[in-house]
């Protein structure tokens, strides 16, 4: 069925095209906090409590205290302002507003500052499930928990300048891939469990179900050049979920030098999502049954950087 004309997302940032760029170079606009209708509120409202009552067993300890800690809840869409001024004390980073996506170079840039890019605009009503683009509450509700996590914040840094480094190296998809399955889609083993703290699948409210109970995805150990050599989907559920020992295996990301395994990684084969290895080390083999019916999740794509 074709969605009503009225109904079709409009494009934002950068996937509206370079020609309605903002004035400023680090694509940074006014969040324009004021502007924000009792509806665009409501939907924050909605998602906000949805995700509230889901999480509970689901997200890690480092996404509930830092949720915590924030100024944040299902009354209103939060103030850019008040989350950086409790972000700054606690791990020195600020959150600024930008209009959607931005370019790749204006991203990494942004991190390597310790400034989170969010999207100020929020999807419609008739978009709680799908999206064609992360909006404030992806960035928000999913990203900015985590960064109130000392691990996390000197991550998503060390990322930034690596990113920076990697793309004028050509070399950016194969970073991307880490992000990808760290940040935005990655699981972590606490001692009550497999828990969630990539922004991409605590977010989602159906993706926050089907990364842990549905039989069908791979749930395999973190290994980074494992990670590096496998694509992902940008359109649907992942096919598998790559699971950290403990959050202090991104410390040790954030310390390797990038440059012998790009040119190691660049002379392997590239492996699909739902590809197991000998080697791998399986926390559950998947069924794959997902993805070989050729269901449809209708959940949020989302765009890294060199995607």
């Amino acid at each position: 069925m074709q969605m009503p004309a009225q109904d079709k997302p409009r494009k934002h940032g950068a996937a509206a095209g370079t020609a309605v760029a903002p004035a400023r170079a680090d694509w940074t606009i006014a969040q324009g906090w004021d502007r924000y209708s009792a509806a665009e509120h409501g939907v924050w409202k909605t998602l906000f409590e949805r995700q509230t009552r889901l999480l509970p067993g689901r997200a890690c300890d480092a996404f509930v205290e830092g949720m915590r800690q924030l100024p944040i809840d299902a009354s209103q869409i939060p103030d850019f302002r008040a989350l950086s001024e409790v972000l700054m004390q606690h791990t020195g980073w600020q959150v600024v507003a930008v209009p959607g996506l931005v370019p790749d170079e204006v991203f990494f840039e942004h991190l390597a500052n310790r400034r989170f890019p969010a999207g100020q605009f929020i999807r419609g009503a008739h978009e709680l499930d799908y999206l064609e683009e992360p909006d404030v509450f992806h960035d928000v509700f999913g990203h900015v928990p985590m960064l109130m996590n000392p691990v996390m914040a000197d991550f998503v840094q060390a990322y930034g300048v690596g990113g920076l480094r990697a793309k004028q190296l050509g070399v950016l998809p194969l970073l991307a891939r880490v992000y990808w399955y760290t940040v935005e889609f990655g699981l972590v083993q606490q001692r009550d469990g497999l828990r969630i703290y990539g922004s991409g699948i605590a977010s989602s409210y159906t993706e926050s179900v089907f990364a842990l109970d549905d039989p069908s995805p791979n749930r395999i150990g973190f290994a980074l050049e494992r990670v590096m050599r496998t694509n992902y989907r940008i359109d649907d559920f992942q096919e598998s979920y790559f699971v950290l020992d403990d959050l202090a295996q991104l410390l040790e990301l954030a310390q390797i030098d990038f440059a012998p395994l790009y040119a190691r990684i660049g002379q392997a084969p590239e492996l699909q999502p739902g590809e197991v290895l000998p080697q791998d080390h399986m926390l559950q083999r998947g069924s794959g049954d997902y993805h070989h019916a050729g269901r449809s999740s209708a959940c949020s794509p989302l765009h890294p950087p060199g995607a």
